[in-house]
């Protein structure tokens, strides 16, 4: 997994998650929230492993997992904790990209991580030996799993983002949730909302649209076509960039 965006507009940030797993895996729950020790979280929870791909804090963070690092990488389980378990740790703490600079991840699987924290945007990642965490620009950004997608892909699929932006400069999340499902050249393999023989697929898209007062956070589950929209209001008003 995943395919991720993010937008920022006037008043706040639009982040949405397509999953891209094998349909063999078990169909995740619906976001919901969960106290960890640092607060409120919601979060959809993955039924096999127990952590989670794409998580908002009562504080306004907002952590969302891609797998894979710089590149595509042959996983060698068992490995001492999966991904989406680091993503609820470092999301439980009061600063995310600091602890992510000195946590353990000896013997965790490659993975990137997309980070909005105090009105900044990070992407961090772990390589399986080394980290690498860098500010970026708070403009549109899209993502691609390096375990799913080649950079011919990705060029193809940022191209895609930026002519819809051309058309849509200022969106709702309903229509970045309609990017999500519609976006592609008619290559199901490696359109935005792909399916490769059945075997791995995009099951479900995430989003949180992230404003001072609270997350709105909208989950499709395309399997069965299912949808819910839930308010997810935070302890304090928080700042978004103007």
């Amino acid at each position: 997994m995943c395919t991720v965006t993010f937008i920022p507009l006037a008043n706040k940030v639009i982040i949405t998650s397509s999953r891209d797993v094998q349909n063999a895996r078990l169909p995740a729950g619906e976001p919901s929230v969960h106290r960890l020790k640092g607060g409120l979280v919601i979060f959809p929870r993955d039924s096999q492993a127990g952590g989670t791909w794409f998580a908002v804090h009562e504080n306004g963070t907002a952590v969302i997992l891609l797998n894979g690092g710089w590149k595509n990488h042959a996983s060698n389980p068992p490995y001492r904790k999966s991904r989406g378990l680091i993503l609820l740790d470092l999301i439980a703490e009061e600063h995310v990209v600091e602890t992510f600079k000195v946590l353990d991840l000896e013997n965790i699987e490659p993975f990137t991580l997309v980070i909005w924290e105090e009105e900044k945007l990070y992407e961090c990642r772990w390589d399986g030996a080394e980290k690498y965490c860098q500010q970026k620009e708070a403009v549109p950004h899209i993502w691609s799993s390096v375990t799913l997608y080649d950079e011919d892909v990705m060029a193809s699929r940022i191209q895609w983002f930026q002519d819809w932006l051309s058309k849509h400069p200022l969106p709702s999340q309903q229509q970045v949730l309609d990017f999500h499902r519609f976006a592609g050249d008619g290559d199901q393999q490696n359109e935005l909302l792909m399916n490769r023989d059945g075997i791995v697929s995009t099951v479900s898209i995430t989003s949180a649209s992230i404003s001072q007062q609270l997350a709105e956070v909208c989950y499709l589950d395309v399997n069965v076509g299912r949808s819910s929209l839930t308010e997810f209001v935070f302890f304090k008003a928080i700042a978004v960039i103007s």
